[in-house]
Order: structure tokens, then sequence, then C-alpha cells
């Protein structure tokens, strides 16, 4: 696989993908869909994530989480495969091109969305570098249902037409716990090196068992969401549609609650960014058909 390409950690993408999914299903189906924000809205998205994911292997590589002991896919920077001076290099590119993209959305949408994109790289720069990286102190969950889940599913919604409906808030919830649940499954899967390196993360904090448990929780809640939002009337009884989705959950709970090994919590995240993809493609087409 191509260093670049390993370094992005595609298996997380579908978290940045399914937020700008669902929050143009909601335009589309209020009638301010526009294909030129969906492109670019998602074109930032998942620069931006990539930015995320650089930071991260360099950040880890410097303070020494990606050991040899690590169980789950090869880090660039740790591994060799990349110097930190290129891996910088990569980050600047990928915040360089979401800033480009945000500059056209900031002419279609106002500065409400200067804002969300100052904050959001300010943030991610922050998760795992800078005086306190927040991601080493049990705050990295927060970070992801914060920006991948409420600011990516409601600040798409806004760009279309500067609005951000109940129904937005009630999606954008959704899509940030099953977000919040890749991160959890993959520092379960790093549990005890990330320890080791003093990387307190919430799976650390808590513990194996109660961050299996904050997993099932979280994917579990993603559901219970839809359903109180179509009991209040919030979003349309399509929605309920996601439930479809509910089979595709099985495995990995199952997993993440009997194996400790590498593989198998390995394919728990991408069983759960798989999972949150196809949510929102149900919520989506829901939305729409409703």
């Amino acid at each position: 696989m191509n260093r670049w390409v390993l370094a992005a950690r595609p298996a997380t993408l579908p978290a940045g993908v399914a937020a700008v999914v669902v929050g143009s299903a909601l335009a589309g189906a209020d009638g301010v869909f526009a294909w030129d924000l969906f492109v670019v809205t998602l074109f930032a998205a998942v620069a931006i994530q990539i930015g995320v994911n650089f930071a991260n292997d360099l950040a880890d590589a410097q303070k020494g989480a990606d050991t040899e002991a690590r169980i789950g896919p090869t880090r660039a920077v740790a591994s060799g495969l990349m110097t930190s001076g290129q891996m910088k290099r990569g980050i600047a590119v990928m915040f360089g091109l979401a800033t480009l993209a945000g500059w056209y959305l900031i002419w279609r949408a106002g500065w409400v969305i200067l804002v969300i994109g100052v904050v959001s790289i300010i943030a991610a720069l922050g998760y795992t570098n800078g005086p306190v990286p927040y991601g080493y102190y049990g705050l990295g969950e927060v970070f992801v249902f914060v920006f991948f889940g409420v600011v990516a599913t409601v600040g798409t919604r806004y760009v279309y037409d500067r609005s951000a409906p109940a129904d937005a808030w009630w999606s954008a919830v959704a899509m940030g716990v099953l977000a919040a649940a890749i991160l959890v499954a993959n520092n379960v899967r790093d549990i005890d090196t990330d320890r080791d390196a003093g990387k307190r993360t919430l799976a650390v904090i808590l513990g194996r068992t109660s961050a299996r448990w904050l997993y099932a929780a979280m994917v579990m809640g993603a559901y219970a969401v839809i359903a109180v939002a179509v009991a209040a009337s919030s979003l349309p009884a399509w929605a309920l549609l996601t439930f479809a989705s509910a089979p595709l959950a099985v495995s990995p709970v199952r997993t993440i609650f009997t194996q400790t090994e590498g593989p198998p919590l390995i394919s728990v995240l991408k069983a759960t960014a798989r999972l949150q993809l196809v949510f929102a493609g149900l919520l989506a087409i829901g939305v729409l058909v409703a």
C-alpha cells in the first residue's frame, strides 16, 4: 500500500463522509441541495480528516506511542516509511487544501463557515499536538463527537441555506456517537501499548471492560437517538430505515467483548466505520423519501 494512503488511514474516512452525506440529504429534503456545495464540503471534510490522521501519526511517533509492540496497522513515521519532515509537509498540504475549499464555502455561506473552519483546524492540530494534546487525556472521543458529528453534520446542512434546523441536530448526535465509537474501537485495541506509552485515552482511563460497554452504548445510542427524534417528530418515520443496518452492529459488538488480539480488533474498527456509512446512507434515503 502507498505510504501516504497508509498514513491517511482509509478505514476511518467514512466518519467524515457520513456526516456530509446526511447533512446534504437533509438539505435535499428541504429543497436547497446544490451539487457544487456537496462536492466542496465533502472534499473539505475528507481533507481535514486526513490532516488529523497525518498529525496523529506524527505525534504518536514523536511521543513514543507507536512502538513495535503495537498491534494495529503500520504507522508511517514510527515505522520509518516517512520522515517527520515529510509528514509535516503532508499535514500542511491537507489543511491547505481544506482551507482552499473552505474559502469557496465562506463565499457561498458566510462568515460562520470561517469560524467553523478555523476552530476545526485548531482543534485538529491540538488533538495529539501542542502543549496540552487532549487526545492523550481522555478527550479524543469528545473531539470526534463534536467535530465529526455535530460540526460536520450541522455545518454541512448550514452551507446550503444558512440554516440549522432541528433534524440536523438530531442527526448530528447519531453521527457523532458512531464516529466516536470508531475511536473507542481503535483505543480498546491499543489499550496496552497506549498505557505503556503514557497515552491516557478514555479506554486506558476506564479500563478494557468499561470501554467495551462504552462502545456498545455508543453503537446502540445512535439507533436510540433516531427513535427519539422520530417520536418527537423532528425526523420523519422513514428515518427508522436506519434500523435495517442493525445486523451490521452485531459482529463488532460481539468481537470487542470477546477478543483482545490485534486482527479481530482491527476488524471492529473497520466494521464500525462501515456501519456508520451504511447507517448514514439509510438515514439519507429515509429523509429524502419521506
